[in-house]
């Protein structure tokens, strides 16, 4: 686990970072749009046995699956299963109607036309649980290939937690970025919400490299 002293120090590296490719111009352009395009995976394929979403991906995923659906990669899509908070336990136990994400991504593919999707049943609460989640289910499904949807600046992290628990599966695993992403790489210091997922993004994939250097 990373102590707060190297958190403060990779935010500060982050910042001096971004202060040193401000100061010039003749260059900043180039520099923000690679830092950007450091944080994004996009691997298209022809076909799969099946399409998975993110947790992270929330809407933009599920709108980018049933597209990849209607364009023949494959005809079935999977959701995880997520672990439900304290209030959403409550609203449960209390008999009021409540979907929680998975519910709610299950009913927005169906409302996309898209009746065929799997509920992966172990629950899950990030990326790092994702992974090794994945990687039981591939493999006991038999799957040849699959293809996870992220949102657009998650997919670097992403493709490593898939790297780790995944290699050496015979399970052919492509992650993909979807384009509803409010993530530009190219533009992203443009909007608050570009700069905000640049940072924290950026600084999980740093720990990510420095507790897992080899994934």
């Amino acid at each position: 686990m990373m102590t707060g002293r190297l958190r403060r120090r990779i935010a500060l590296v982050l910042v001096l970072l971004a202060v040193f490719s401000i100061s010039i111009p003749a260059v900043r352009h180039s520099i923000l749009q690679a830092a950007g395009r450091a944080l994004v995976v996009d691997e298209r394929v022809k076909s799969a046995d099946i399409i998975i979403v993110s947790g992270e991906s929330d809407g933009a995923g599920v709108l980018e699956a049933a597209d990849l659906v209607r364009s023949g990669i494959a005809t079935r899509v999977a959701v995880f299963t997520y672990a439900r908070d304290p209030a959403q336990q409550e609203f449960i136990r209390r008999g009021v109607p409540f979907l929680d994400k998975t519910a709610r991504y299950v009913q927005e593919l169906n409302s996309l036309g898209i009746v065929d999707v799997t509920q992966i049943p172990t629950y899950v609460t990030g990326t790092e649980d994702e992974g090794p989640v994945l990687a039981r289910w591939c493999k006991e499904h038999q799957f040849h290939s699959v293809v996870l949807v992220g949102s657009r600046e998650h997919t670097r992290r992403l493709r490593r937690v898939l790297h780790r628990f995944m290699r050496g599966d015979q399970t052919s695993v492509a992650v993909c970025g979807s384009r509803y992403s409010e993530f530009d790489p190219d533009l992203w210091w443009t909007s608050r919400t570009g700069i905000r997922a640049e940072i924290i993004e950026s600084e999980k994939l740093l720990l990510d490299l420095v507790r897992h250097p080899i994934s």
